[in-house]
């Protein structure tokens, strides 16, 4: 078993001139379907379009479907376009079909103060955390913060791809279940993050008022964004990160979303899905399930 979770050194500022850097071939991926629409001199002609737009100091890394940027020192870029690559590879095998249809950045930004002052010159704005954020076509991270941040923004994209009409909570819990991972058997795995200490606080009653309780797995379901955004979004994030992780335990998360997928349009919130799901390992009873996942929940351990 591979350990994938990681933390990045703190990135030395690199004087070289820009250049443009296209990763060795992969192997082509199980179930893969790239976007034919993109061919190779699209990506050098994004990349070269991209260079014109960023200050000394940065090298660009061709890592399909994404173009990298990125500032620190020569190692720190090759962890970054690892992650990148790990992630894309291990998401295609299990879960999705398809590329985004259209090439996105990724900046990788060597620490806090480049992270900061490059993000406000690039997108306008002054960013509210100090990981990173997705936007439809850019990803920015702070790597000296680690890569989980950059393994939650990927999937979204890809969710974007093969799942249109997905849920928020299917699409936060799929990307925050994979913000820490493991290699095992070849496959893409989460393990328990910090986003357990504050869902088990909720689960006993400890959490602060304004985040509200945990909610039903039904009510989950059946939330906008705007509700799952929400001042109850801590515990919200924890119930379907966890509700996740503990299909994957289980070993039917894959075969959940390969489900939901099918039957999106009877079943929007993917509850009627769940409850098959569960179902068929014989947890027929949605309340009696809650109070068994509860504890279960409470039991886990991080790190």
């Amino acid at each position: 078993m591979r350990l994938f979770y990681w933390v990045a050194g703190v990135g030395i500022a690199v004087g070289a001139a820009l250049a443009v850097w296209s990763a060795p071939p992969r192997p082509p991926a199980t179930a893969a379907a790239t976007a034919a629409k993109l061919s190779a001199a699209d990506y050098t002609a994004h990349a070269a379009k991209l260079a014109k737009s960023l200050p000394d100091g940065f090298t660009i890394l061709i890592e399909k479907p994404f173009v990298i940027a990125a500032d620190g020192d020569a190692a720190q870029r090759e962890q970054g376009q690892k992650t990148v690559r790990w992630t894309v590879d291990h998401l295609r095998k299990d879960f999705f079909t398809k590329d985004p249809d259209h090439i996105l950045d990724i900046f990788l930004f060597k620490d806090k103060d480049s992270y900061e002052k490059n993000t406000k010159d690039l997108y306008h704005q002054s960013p509210d955390t100090p990981y990173g954020f997705a936007t439809t076509s850019a990803l920015y991270m702070n790597l000296s913060t680690g890569g989980g941040t950059l393994v939650h923004e990927i999937v979204h994209p890809y969710i974007a791809a093969n799942f249109p009409e997905c849920p928020t909570w299917f699409n936060e819990g799929l990307a925050s279940l994979f913000e820490q991972s493991m290699d095992k058997n070849g496959h893409i795995v989460g393990l328990t993050n910090w986003r357990l200490e504050p869902l088990q606080k909720t689960l006993r009653g400890e959490g602060p008022k304004e985040e509200g309780r945990a909610p039903t797995f039904k009510t989950l379901c059946s939330m906008d964004a705007a509700t799952f955004y929400g001042p109850t979004r801590i515990p919200n994030y924890g119930t379907a990160r966890y509700l996740l992780y503990y299909l994957q335990e289980n070993d039917v998360l894959i075969p959940f979303y390969k489900d939901f997928l099918k039957s999106q349009k009877d079943d929007p919130t993917g509850y009627e899905t769940l409850k098959k799901t569960l179902a068929g390992i014989g947890e027929n009873d949605m309340d009696a399930f809650r109070l068994k996942w509860e504890k279960w929940v409470l039991a886990l351990k991080y790190p």
